[in-house]
Parts: structure tokens; sequence; C-alpha cells
């Protein structure tokens, strides 16, 4: 059997197309930019990854960089020692505001310029190129693949990057950043202009998702507690003056960027990334704001919408002569029924039966239904009859 997610992500896409906006022209190569391009992917912590659209299109990282290196500088000095430096307060201002806080002279936090900025500078590196390729090495063990930067972007941001460099020198000024300001505002405009695809950031993402283990390699790129801390930071202010809007509607931890991607890291059940560069007034993506929304309603993620998820909702499947059994449980929702989901279109189902067993479920949210009631329909398609045992009801009908 086929899965049903691509084809969902396919339509999510076809609804949310037409889009207003306009790509950002103040810098020259990224106003360059096609306008049309529309790609969205999801990742689980586990390792699945779906996508539709322009997923393999390669654009510049931007500002979706900065929750990975305030992550980095943590992993570094500290938690203590990156709040002696950079506060967590979200602005309620733009991304570029220039302003720090009276007493301390720190960046209100590591999302607006002024703290990414200086959060950059705290990464350890023997010199300029040494952090660097300290952010860049990380990137790419993220993504899963080797990074590089796109020469032509940070060039074309370079030379037009005065406000950056106003915000070095003022950190300079008051004392809180020890480097030059230069140098390691060229440094910062180089970690922006990192290449990456859709597919990239979703599985950055699911890191994130994932308490900081990689989703393919299995490998723990970043403490737990470190990405507790990103993650946090990315709720209250990592969607600049948008984010009381954007937590009450969407609820899901994001970071947006002005190449026109936006990701997102729900704890325990998905990483996401949108791309589509035509810019709202706030600097993000137009549809992939709608794009977020619509994932968020349709599929239960805002996380203030939580039910206990137990490690895995399929707890046994086996197969006999005359039939292919599924047992589930626990509480299902999305990331625990596509587990079940992919077990069942990965099995290549030989007998003409398929038991789907609720007995040791607890509950079925609206998603999860329509997550079964397909998997029944393309199953039937494909000949298969489906035996539902479900004792208790648990499964809500249309």
């Amino acid at each position: 059997m086929r899965s049903p997610i691509p084809d969902y992500l396919q339509e999510v896409l076809a609804a949310c197309a037409p889009a207003t906006g306009a790509v950002a022209d103040y810098i020259p190569e990224l106003a360059a930019a096609d306008p049309d391009r529309l790609a969205i992917c999801i990742a689980t912590p586990d390792g699945a990854v779906y996508t539709a659209g322009d997923t393999d299109v390669e654009f510049t990282i931007q500002s979706m960089s900065k929750p990975f290196v305030y992550a980095l500088a943590i992993a570094d000095l500290g938690l203590k020692g990156v709040l002696a430096k950079v506060d967590v307060e979200p602005s309620g201002e733009a991304f570029n505001v220039i302003s720090l806080e009276e007493e301390s002279g720190r960046p209100e936090n590591p999302m607006i310029n002024a703290g990414a900025i200086l959060t950059h500078s705290l990464v350890r590196g023997a010199d300029d190129e040494e952090r660097f390729e300290r952010i860049l090495e990380m990137f790419s063990k993220l993504a899963g693949r080797e990074l590089s930067v796109d020469e032509e972007v940070f060039a074309s941001e370079w030379s037009t990057t005065h406000r950056n460099l106003a915000m070095g020198h003022m950190l300079k000024a008051v004392g809180v950043m020890e480097a030059d300001p230069v140098r390691v505002v060229r440094g910062y405009v180089r970690q922006c202009a990192i290449k990456v695809t859709c597919r990239d950031l979703a599985v950055m993402a699911a890191t994130l998702a994932g308490g900081g283990v990689h989703p393919v390699s299995g490998e723990r790129l970043l403490s737990r507690e470190v990405t507790r801390q990103a993650l946090s930071v990315m709720t209250t202010c990592g969607m600049y003056d948008a984010a009381g809007d954007w937590v009450t509607t969407v609820g899901i931890p994001a970071k947006s960027g002005v190449s026109g991607g936006i990701l997102g890291a729900l704890p325990g059940q998905v990483g996401l990334a949108v791309f589509s560069p035509r810019l709202d007034v706030h600097g993000h993506s137009v549809r992939g704001v709608e794009v977020f929304g619509r994932l968020s309603a349709d599929m239960g993620l805002h996380m203030m919408d939580v039910a206990p998820q137990p490690t895995a909702a399929l707890r046994q499947q086996y197969a006999d002569d005359s039939r292919t059994v599924y047992r589930l449980q626990g509480n299902l929702r999305f990331a625990g029924t596509e587990t079940v989901v992919r077990a069942v279109s990965e099995a290549d189902v030989e007998t003409e039966r398929v038991v789907l067993d609720l007995t040791r479920v607890n509950s079925v949210d609206d998603v999860s239904r329509r997550m079964l009631d397909e998997v029944v329909r393309r199953l039937a398609i494909d000949g298969v009859r489906v035996e539902l045992i479900d004792p208790e009801g648990v499964l809500p009908q249309q």
C-alpha cells in the first residue's frame, strides 16, 4: 500500500499555492529568487521523511541558522555563560531592531540579529575560520549531508550589511562583545549563506524534536538540556514581532528566514519545513505561515493540545496463513499513528485479511481516525479485507 501522507502534503500545497507578498529585495541575490517555489517536508524523530513540491531546491538558511548556533554556543560555554551575554526575553520588535538592555548591554534574545551576532561570537574557535568551520560541520551533521556556502549570496549580503555592522560596533562599544565586530559580523553573514534544502531543514528540525538525536543516524548531536533551551527560545522569540500570534494560532516552536523558509520542531512528534520565497511584513514566508497553520489544525500539532504518547503506538505485528495483525496501544496522535501507517505501507501485505486490533488503545484523535480510515480504504482498493477489533469503541466515527 502507498502511504497517504505524501498525497495529503500535495493537497496542502495545492490549497495554499496562491500567495501575496514579495521576495526579500534588500539583498540583491535574494531578490532574484523564483517567487513561485513551494515545498513542504515532514521528518519524524525515528527517521521517516515525507516530501512534496520543490524539496530538493537549495536556498540559503539565513536566520533559520540562529537556533542551531545558539545551541552550539550553549554546548561550548554552558547556559549560564551564554545568558550572561544574551538574554531570552521576546523583543516584540522586528528582527533587525537595534536595541540592548539598559543596564547589562545584552541583546534581548538570540533570535534577533543583534543577539545572533553576539551568539556567533561565543562559539569557540582559535580564529574566525575555525569558528565558522565548526558551525558548518555541525549544520552538515544536522542535515545528514555535507553543506556549503552560497558565495554569491554571501558576497551580496556582505555588501549591504551596514545595519548588522552597526549592531556589531554597538555590541563592542558597550563591552558585551569581546571580538572584532567586523570579523564577527562577516562570520555571521557567512553563517546565514549556508545552503540547505527543505528536506535538510526538516531533518534538522526533527533532531530538535527528538531531543538532540539525529533521526536518521541515531547520533546524539545536542544534549536534551541544550535542545530544550533552543526550542524554548524558538517558541517565544523565533517569529519576532509575530511570535504571539504564531504561538496562539500555530503552536509549534519555529524559526523563519528571509530566503523564504520556516522550520518547526514539535518535541517528540515531528520536524517540519516549508519553503516559499514571498514574504509578509514580518519577513516570514506568506505561504509558509499558511501551510504551518493548516498542518497544525489538520494534524492536531498545537503544542498546548497534548496527550500522553506511549513509546510505541504499534505494539505488535505478525502474519499467519490467513491474516496480518497489527496491535495498537496507547493514545493515538499523528506521530504514533504515522508509525502504524508506515508499517502497513511497507509491509507489502500478502494475506487476504488485515486485522487492526485497538483493544489496548485508550483514545484516537481526529487526524489518527482519518489516517486509519484511509489505510482501510486503500487496503480495500488493493483487494484486502480489513477487520477492526475495537471493543471499547475508541475509534471515533464520522
